[in-house]
């Protein structure tokens, strides 16, 4: 699927977010990569094979400002 060079880590891969964007829609929060996996803003990844990836954020997460 991927035509880089040199080629994007394939969906199976540890490093499979390194992939190229193929396209993006910051209007719903996904992209698709150029190896199939859809990645949503959540950071959450659906792989090829239909395999849910749950979000895995890293460093800190945003929390609300007391009022």
């Amino acid at each position: 699927m991927c035509q880089h060079n040199p080629p994007c880590p394939n969906a199976e891969a540890a490093d499979r977010e390194a992939a190229k964007v193929a396209l993006r829609d910051d209007v719903t929060g996904f992209a698709l990569l150029c190896n199939g996996v859809i990645r949503f803003g959540d950071t959450g990844e659906l792989l090829p094979d239909n395999t849910i990836i749950a979000p895995h954020r890293s460093g800190h997460v945003r929390q609300a400002a007391a009022a």
